[in-house]
């Protein structure tokens, strides 16, 4: 018999125990904070019946400069924000109403009002998320005004 086929046989018996065992991975249900659910958006005006069209998400990060106010815009469509950092006071145009949302608050945007949000004496960065249809603009500039982003 060869001379190290013993030894081979050795390091075959011995892999099992010097392997490292595999990482057991917990199967468990995670915790949710709901940030936002409405049916109306923050000035009071409720959502219509959505479109029954095929669905388009889009997500973003807009980070507007401190002391500083958006154009007058509309959306068509629901949409949600999140203020990741600073504050967000929110106006509409016809009604005259607003409301400030600060760092860690969710609110509903307003569909069809003209309005737009402002900053504070910081940065402002919020997260938008609009549910949208292909084709469908998130933001339509007021007539006269800059687009919103």
């Amino acid at each position: 018999m060869h001379r190290s086929l013993p030894v081979l046989a050795a390091c075959m018996a011995l892999a099992p125990v010097l392997t490292p065992p595999a990482h057991a991975q917990t199967v468990a249900s995670g915790h949710r904070d709901i940030l936002l659910q409405a049916t109306k958006s923050w000035n009071g005006v409720a959502y219509e019946k959505y479109p029954a069209t095929q669905p388009e998400l889009m997500m973003i990060r807009l980070t507007i400069p401190a002391h500083t106010a958006l154009p007058w815009h509309t959306h068509p469509v629901p949409n949600a924000g999140y203020v990741l950092q600073g504050q967000l006071t929110i106006h509409d145009r016809d009604s005259g109403k607003t409301e400030t949302f600060h760092q860690g608050e969710a609110f509903a945007e307003s569909v069809n009002d003209t309005h737009r949000g402002e900053s504070g004496d910081t940065q402002t960065v919020v997260l938008l998320t609009y549910a949208l249809t292909p084709g469908t603009q998130p933001s339509i500039p007021a007539k006269g005004e800059k687009p919103e982003y």
